[in-house]
């Protein structure tokens, strides 16, 4: 079969599957759209209060219901580089809808937590479930039902999903998606990982890593490396949400500020008040997710997105599983090498060719569907651009380049770095797990070694420091599920790990806790469910017990006797510290209600 016959079938699937759910979604978004958006259903109590604080001639624009009012949902801080250039964006956003006859409003902000911040760090336990409070953030700035059509401003890991889940709950009103883009390049990522192995081997102090650290993050913008934050943009490209060739252009430049103006101008032109009407819900579709899905593999984006994207798609009525994503994964090559998955950063892709050579060798390959609705019009191949500026400071398209400015970084769909994208499922008798192999060697897709079992990852860097991990081994780090205490991140692991496995021996992780799209050369199973507190497998296997984890048959099992493994009884942990805390009391709740990994871990839909 084709890649692009394949990618038809497993869309159609998706399809099928998703009829009953996605047909309720699109005739409610129907029935909201009939009913607004439209100002005159406010009484002239709720109006008054709405246009308040506006000067006249928006208030007077804002009196009728033929002028399009513009929503800004910001997640605008001003700790975060990636958020903080988002603090100019509204006055430029309001002089755009200005010019373009309408006005804007920001309606609402939302949280914005690091997960760079909070590596290791109690905060990190709040991280996923920041997801789901995001989006209903920006419902409670939505509510007001003052909006004609919504300008969403986030980057980073859990902001972007979450706020696109609120884009889709409000599918009746378009969506435009603006980000702030990367930090210029800082220290090289092979020197960064150097100077961390250096620190968790002891042979050098926290004066030089965090100079070094500094040396990485050091501007405005988001994280240059290609984890969760930039597999977001990437994603809101590729699926439409954003402007052709928004995704990767530094903050505070003149290309920048053009492409935030426009992209506010843009959302004014596809409101129900004009001929263009493009609501989110309806323009998200079963071809947008699988489209994002292909980005998603031939990029190594990060595996955090096997969560987000089953969770964004949910809140459109589709239904997407891991089956899908791993089925994908087999047959979409790796086109681009971006830090974990190799020395370059975000930069650097942009300057081979970045978004626009992406999407022409994919289209080439027959991998995306173009008959796509986006916020820029019909088809996407519109984005097979590199974007600019003309001499008048509005921004100009030209096709993107035939060849790849480095064939090191971004190849081409004949000749990939590999041939498939390397985030596959496995499944057996511990469950199911994903797997990231695009940074792994191949010989270390196969793992066969036995057990050393943690219930946090503080005990096995504490078993490191105290040298008793020399030797070959499957690290179990468990009751780290979102039941349990709320899937934090993992990543305070990869070094250590990664030491060991320099030393020449045989090392994998299995978890149900997560590792960002940073994690890379180590084998991991993350995302492990059932998860440990719900009673799965992974809280069966005891101290010496051999697993064996095979990513290219997309296995993971422990190899003991069938009945005998399952007659044993679960382990228990004690777990009440990780319950209070940095807030983590608040979100008691949120943890008893979280659903499973494989479906989203989502609080919304459990």
């Amino acid at each position: 079969m084709s890649a692009q016959a394949s990618v038809t079938a497993i869309t159609r699937r998706l399809v099928e599957r998703s009829k009953p759910t996605r047909e309720i979604y699109l005739e409610r978004t129907r029935k909201a759209a009939e009913e607004g958006p439209n100002r005159t259903v406010l009484s002239c109590g709720n109006l008054a209060h709405g246009f308040a604080a506006c000067g006249v001639s928006d208030k007077e624009a804002l009196s009728g219901d033929r002028v399009a009012n513009l929503g800004i949902i910001t997640s605008y801080n001003d700790m975060l580089s990636a958020h903080q250039p988002f603090e100019t964006f509204p006055e430029l956003i309001r002089k755009a809808a200005h010019e373009a006859g309408g006005v804007a409003q920001v309606a609402g902000g939302v949280p914005a937590m690091c997960d760079g911040v909070t590596q290791g760090q109690p905060g990190m336990d709040l991280s996923l479930f920041s997801r789901d409070v995001i989006a209903m953030s920006a419902a409670i700035g939505l509510s007001h039902n003052m909006f004609d059509a919504a300008a969403y401003l986030g980057v980073c890991d859990k902001i972007v999903p979450g706020l696109v889940i609120a884009a889709l709950t409000f599918g009746h009103l378009p969506a435009v998606f603006i980000p702030a883009g990367p930090m210029t390049s800082g220290l090289p990522n092979d020197e960064k990982v150097r100077i961390r192995q250096l620190y968790a081997e002891g042979k050098i102090g926290r004066k030089e890593l965090l100079e070094a650290e500094s040396k990485s993050y050091h501007g405005p913008g988001t994280c240059t490396f290609y984890g969760t934050a930039n597999s977001n943009q990437m994603l809101m490209e590729i699926m439409g949400f954003h402007l052709p060739g928004a995704s990767f252009i530094n903050p505070g430049t003149p290309l920048r500020d053009a492409l935030t103006k426009e992209a506010a101008k843009r959302a004014l032109a596809i409101t129900a008040l004009g001929n263009e009407y493009t609501p989110a819900g309806v323009m998200f579709d079963e071809r947008s997710v699988i489209n994002g899905l292909v980005g998603l593999h031939a990029t190594g984006g990060s595996t955090n997105h096997t969560m987000h994207l089953i969770a964004m798609a949910r809140a459109a009525g589709i239904v997407l599983t891991w089956e899908d994503i791993s089925e994908l994964s087999d047959i979409v090559p790796l086109l681009a090498r971006v830090y974990p998955n190799g020395p370059s950063d975000v930069n650097h892709f942009h300057a081979a060719g970045g978004m626009g050579y992406l999407i022409s060798q994919l289209l080439k390959g027959g991998l995306l569907h173009d008959d796509v609705r986006t916020v820029w019009g019909e088809g996407l191949a519109d984005y097979a651009i590199e974007p600019g500026l003309n001499s008048d400071g509005t921004v100009a398209r030209e096709p993107a380049p035939a060849q790849s400015a480095n064939a090191k970084i971004l190849s081409t769909i004949d000749k990939p770095f590999q041939d498939n994208g390397g985030l596959k499922m496995l499944t057996g008798n511990l469950g199911k797990s994903v797997i990231k192999i695009s940074a792994v060697k191949p010989e270390r897709h196969v793992v066969e070694a036995p057990v050393k079992i943690f219930n946090t990852q503080q005990a096995l860097q504490e078993a490191f420091k105290a040298g008793e991990l020399e030797c070959d081994f499957v690290a179990v780090v468990r009751f780290q599920g979102p039941k349990a205490v709320g899937m934090p991140e993992l990543h305070k692991l990869t070094p250590p790990l990664g030491v060991l496995q320099d030393r020449g021996f045989k090392v994998a992780l299995v978890t149900d806790g997560r590792m960002s799209g940073a994690s890379g050369k180590v084998p991991a199973a993350i995302h492990v469910t059932p998860e440990a507190l719900d009673g799965g497998p992974i809280a069966k296997l005891r101290e010496g017990d051999m697993i064996r984890l095979d990513a290219k048959n997309g296995t993971m099992s422990v190899l003991v006797d069938d009945a005998e493994f399952a007659a044993r009884a679960p382990a228990t942990a004690d777990i009440s510290e990780s319950g209070h805390g940095m807030g983590r009391e608040l979100f008691a709740n949120f943890r008893s209600l979280a659903g499973r990994a494989d479906e989203g871990a989502s609080v919304l839909y459990g």
